[in-house]
């Protein structure tokens, strides 16, 4: 495995495919992902291994866990909002697609018990993060699905989702934390494309990609003009070292002020 995993690109074939492993020995974030695709008809069930969340990338689905059936459906994940199953280890999970449809599954070695938990789109608001900031180059939605404040406190994984305006930046100002987190990206066209900042390092991101941030890293990201930029997000609390908020970068972080002084060209109006 290698920080940035860019094999994927053609896409994912119906059934199972390993992303990143928990126990990967080269870059190991102690996070698992991987795509489940289901054509219509098709159906998946599993006993979880270690703590899992199944997010709902597209298609229509009913999902069991214990005695609790709930439909599903996602048609963009760039004007959606997210569903999810969050599950802990030893959980029963079926899965039943009505059309051709597809997960992504986030996994950590976690075994701690805690109550299954269903997020649908009415749970999760859009942020409108960045509204304002530097003339509003890095506005974008962001999504968290769940975190510290609404998961129990046994569960180690937090999820969300970023859409990167076209053209904007996000994760912005660059930061970073200590816990470790893994990125997989989308885009609203086959051909598009963004770049991923990894410390001093810079990864040109398409269509299925995934990268690896490793602890203490800073990662802003860009998507470039014409083309809107979605991320999942997965971040892995640390013992005695939960994940709450990230550090700005000090040299950037006076871009945060909302009366920060951008420059801008002589003679070039506001809305040019």
């Amino acid at each position: 495995m290698t920080v940035h995993i860019a094999r994927h690109r053609a896409g994912f074939q119906p059934g199972w495919t390993d992303i990143a492993a928990i126990d990967d020995t080269t870059d190991p974030t102690g996070l698992g992902l991987a795509v489940l695709a289901l054509p219509a008809g098709g159906r998946h069930r599993e006993k979880t291994p270690g703590e899992t969340a199944f997010l709902l990338m597209s298609g229509d689905v009913a999902v069991t866990v214990g005695n609790r059936r709930v439909d599903m459906g996602r048609g963009s994940l760039f004007d959606d909002g997210p569903s999810c199953v969050h599950l802990p280890a030893g959980a029963e999970i079926a899965i039943e697609a009505r059309t051709a449809s597809e997960f992504t599954v986030y996994r950590c070695a976690n075994t701690q018990p805690f109550a299954p938990a269903v997020y649908l789109p009415a749970d999760t608001a859009d942020e409108h993060r960045g509204k304002g900031q530097v003339g509003d180059a890095c506005l974008r939605l962001v999504r968290t699905i769940f975190d510290r404040s609404n998961s129990d406190a046994n569960a180690e994984l937090v999820l969300g989702e970023v859409v990167t305006l076209p053209g904007r930046w996000s994760s912005y100002p660059p930061h970073h934390h200590a816990q470790p987190e893994i990125y997989h990206y989308r885009f609203t066209h086959p051909q598009g494309y963004g770049h991923a900042e990894m410390g001093e390092a810079i990864y040109k991101v398409r269509q299925f990609d995934t990268v690896k941030i490793l602890g203490g890293n800073d990662h802003a990201q860009c998507a470039a003009p014409g083309y809107g930029m979605y991320y999942a997000w997965v971040i892995r609390h640390l013992p005695d070292n939960p994940y709450t908020v990230p550090e700005f970068t000090p040299e950037h972080r006076w871009t945060t002020d909302r009366d920060a002084k951008i420059w801008r060209p002589a003679g070039l109006s506001e809305d040019q």
